[in-house]
C-alpha cells in the first residue's frame, strides 16, 4: 500500500483548484510528512509553518494589528516526537492519579491527538491568541475565548476576518460533533490541509499505530482506533474535508 511511501496526488491545472477564491495546493506526500516525522523547511519567528501558510498567517496577522490584535502563537508544527511526550506525559499522569488505561487514553483524546495523528504535524495548523490582551494562566480554555473572557473581541474578530485569509476553526462547537472537544484557538490554512487531509485518509492508520508501540498501546483496540479515525480525524469543521 505505501510504495516508496509516498501518496500521489493529481494535480490540477497545474498549480492547484480554486477553494473559496484561494489556491488549494497539491503535491506529494510522503507517509513521514503526514506522521510528524520527515523534515520538511518551515518559517516563523519562534513558530514553524509551511511557506503558503506562514505567508497566509503574516497577511491575517497584520490585518489583525489595524484592528488593534496582535496574534500571538502559542502552538504550530510539532513533530512525531514531539507529540509522543506530550501523549506519555499524560499518560503517566493520569494513571497515576487512579485511572485505568483505557480511562486514561479516553481522558488524553479529549484534547490530545495519538502520535502520528496530529494536523500539528502538517505545518499548516496553529494555535492562536491575542498577545494584546491579559495572559490568564491556562491560555488554551474555552472560557477565555467567551463571554467577558481576555481573548472574547479577537475571537469576534477571527469569526468575522479569518476564512477571507483561509484560516479555518477546525474544531468547532457544533453540538452533534465527536471526537476532540471545542478548541476556539485552533485554526487551519484550509488550502493546504485539505490535500493534506484527504492524503493521510489514504494511510493505513490501524497499522501504523499497531507498529508504533505507543505507551499503553496494548490497550488501544482496533475498534478503539477506527472509532478514533471517524470521530477525533474526521469528525471536524465540515468545510475542511
Amino acid at each position: 500500500m505505501f510504495r516508496r511511501d509516498f501518496i500521489k496526488i493529481n494535480t490540477i491545472a497545474a498549480l492547484g483548484l480554486s477553494f473559496s477564491g484561494f489556491t488549494v495546493f497539491q503535491d506529494t506526500f510522503s507517509k513521514d510528512d503526514l506522521m510528524g516525522k520527515g523534515n520538511p523547511t518551515f518559517f516563523g519567528d519562534g513558530y514553524r509553518l509551511q511557506k503558503e501558510t506562514y505567508e497566509a498567517f503574516l497577511k491575517m496577522k497584520a490585518a489583525a494589528q489595524k484592528s488593534g490584535f496582535e496574534i500571538k502563537v502559542v502552538s504550530s508544527y510539532r513533530n512525531y516526537a514531539h507529540q509522543n511526550r506530550i501523549w506519555e506525559r499524560k499518560y503517566k499522569k493520569f494513571t497515576a492519579e487512579g485511572l485505568s488505561p483505557t480511562q486514561a487514553i479516553r481522558k488524553i483524546i479529549e484534547y490530545s491527538t495519538i502520535p502520528g495523528t496530529s494536523r500539528h504535524h502538517w505545518g499548516t495548523d496553529l494555535d492562536i491568541v491575542d498577545g494584546n490582551a491579559p495572559q490568564p494562566k491556562g491560555l488554551l480554555l474555552a472560557k477565555n475565548f467567551e463571554g467577558d473572557g481576555p481573548f472574547c473581541k479577537f475571537k469576534e474578530w477571527m469569526d468575522k476576518h479569518a476564512n477571507s485569509f483561509g484560516f479555518y476553526l477546525v474544531y468547532t462547537d457544533r453540538v452533534d460533533r465527536k471526537g476532540f472537544k471545542y478548541e476556539p484557538w485552533h485554526y487551519t490554512y484550509a488550502p493546504q490541509s485539505i490535500p493534506m487531509l484527504k492524503a493521510y485518509k489514504k494511510l493505513d492508520i490501524t497499522s501504523e499505530l499497531k507498529k508504533a508501540k505507543l505507551l499503553g498501546s496494548e490497550f488501544i483496540t482496533e475498534t478503539f482506533i477506527e472509532q478514533y479515525i471517524n470521530d477525533n480525524i474526521l469528525d471536524i469543521n465540515p468545510q475542511l474535508l
